[in-house]
């Protein structure tokens, strides 16, 4: 397969650390998106919202979206599971991961900053901006996860865990205090310990 990639885009983050659990063999293709790379018109081909990630199977169909490309892998392949079996458990995993996913990341994403920038807000201006929202969705995660269980939800990562730790990256990548959210490094530390994960760390992909 190949997955379209930067390396440090938090969505891309997701995926590659998802097919790295999976084991699924893949190549990279790295999209420069400081670059513009996602405009270019050979990619906006691949992917019309002009966005990473996106992967191409090895059926040649293409997948765009993070939330929906790691539904597909893990309906695809489902072990190890990165979801719970039980409706409840499932809907409890998921309602976290989207609070990174859809609560956290589109508003502090590079075209959000971007058109901060371009509306005349300086740069430390936009960083606390970045820094409010992840301090609002960090602080309801870690209210929504299991209190005493080494990952998120259990003894193994799940959706919640592949969705919090890039977001964390973002964190200390803009120098925000985590103190407050000691559980969420305790998470963050433990899986990027775990191959799966470290593979897939922004520092450790070509060209970063």
């Amino acid at each position: 397969m190949d997955l379209y990639s930067f390396s440090q885009s938090s969505t891309a983050y997701r995926v590659r650390i998802a097919l790295n659990i999976k084991r699924v063999a893949h190549r990279i293709i790295p999209v420069d998106l400081t670059q513009g790379a996602q405009l270019d018109p050979a990619f906006a081909a691949v992917n019309p919202a002009r966005a990473v990630p996106a992967l191409v199977t090895d059926a040649g169909d293409t997948l765009t979206q993070s939330m929906a490309i790691l539904a597909w892998i893990e309906a695809t392949y489902p072990n190890p599971p990165i979801l719970p079996a039980d409706p409840l458990e499932r809907a409890r995993v998921e309602a976290a991961a989207q609070v990174m996913a859809c609560d956290v990341h589109p508003v502090n994403n590079l075209r959000i900053r971007k058109r901060l920038a371009a509306m005349g807000h300086e740069q430390e201006a936009v960083v606390d901006w970045m820094i409010h929202w992840m301090q609002d969705g960090f602080a309801a995660f870690q209210t929504m996860i299991r209190p005493d269980t080494p990952f998120a939800f259990g003894d193994a990562p799940s959706l919640a865990d592949i969705c919090l730790v890039p977001q964390l990256f973002n964190a200390r990548r803009w120098q925000m205090d985590l103190a407050p959210f000691a559980r969420l490094s305790e998470i963050e530390a433990r899986c990027l310990a775990l191959p799966a994960f470290d593979a897939a760390r922004p520092e450790n992909q070509k060209g970063a």
